[in-house]
């Protein structure tokens, strides 16, 4: 049966070639969006288990979070940025989706999220039409299905559109998302943990702007997680 199974694997990546997204070998299977290799050499933070990690200490004195971590470390020309720009920008949603699994996976095993809602960073709707997809909601996806808990787009909107936050100092990209998110069917946040996610954190502003928004909610409580985070 082994040797059927990988005449058949054989076989399809000859007539169906399927390549890394990040380094583009053909050497991995099928239901895998990235090689061992690569996803191997992605550098983990390993905040997940680790009260008072650094993510978390962007948020003291800004915003009430119960805990917060990034999956892996994120540089320009980076292996990380090179699978989130895939993900992204040449819509392999597959890839965000495992990714996000993996992401569940450190969640669950961390013991520290315990939550009760998924809540993606939103777009603004002109740019999720362009796009095709909500990243966030994408990674999402995956976590969902490694910890068996509900996320929901449209909680928070973003009615109008923020500029773009390349090149914009600490400072700027703070004042740059005062005041974007507003929350929507707020009955339905009340009392509940709710875990934040985002594809990579630079400064927390935007995060910082969501996390505002939720926490006006009455006995709404916040953690966050995101695939990557800026090295400090």
């Amino acid at each position: 049966m082994r040797l059927l199974s990988s005449l058949g694997e054989a076989a399809s990546q000859l007539f169906f070639p399927h390549h890394c997204a990040v380094c583009g070998t053909d050497m991995l299977n099928q239901d895998t969006e990235i090689c061992w290799h690569c996803l191997g050499s992605l550098p983990a933070t390993n905040f997940a288990s680790l009260s008072g990690n650094p993510l978390e200490k962007i948020f003291w004195g800004r915003l009430s979070v119960q805990a917060a971590t990034a999956l892996y470390f994120y540089t320009q020309n980076s292996l990380l940025q090179k699978a989130t720009h895939a993900f992204k920008y040449h819509r392999n949603q597959a890839l965000g989706i495992q990714l996000g699994r993996i992401l569940g996976e450190t969640l669950l095993h961390s013991g520290r999220f315990q939550v009760d809602l998924l809540v993606p960073v939103p777009l603004h709707p002109r740019k999720e039409k362009q796009r095709g997809f909500n990243q966030a909601a994408v990674i999402c996806e995956g976590i969902s299905q490694v910890m068996k808990i509900p996320f929901q787009e449209g909680i928070l909107r973003r009615p109008k559109p923020s500029t773009t936050q390349t090149n914009k100092g600490r400072i700027d990209r703070w004042t740059n998302m005062e005041g974007t998110f507003v929350v929507s069917n707020s009955e339905t946040l009340a009392g509940k943990h709710c875990l934040l996610i985002d594809d990579v954190i630079t400064t927390g502003a935007t995060l910082e702007s969501c996390g505002i928004a939720l926490l006006k909610v009455d006995n709404v409580k916040i953690s966050i997680a995101s695939l990557g985070t800026a090295s400090q």
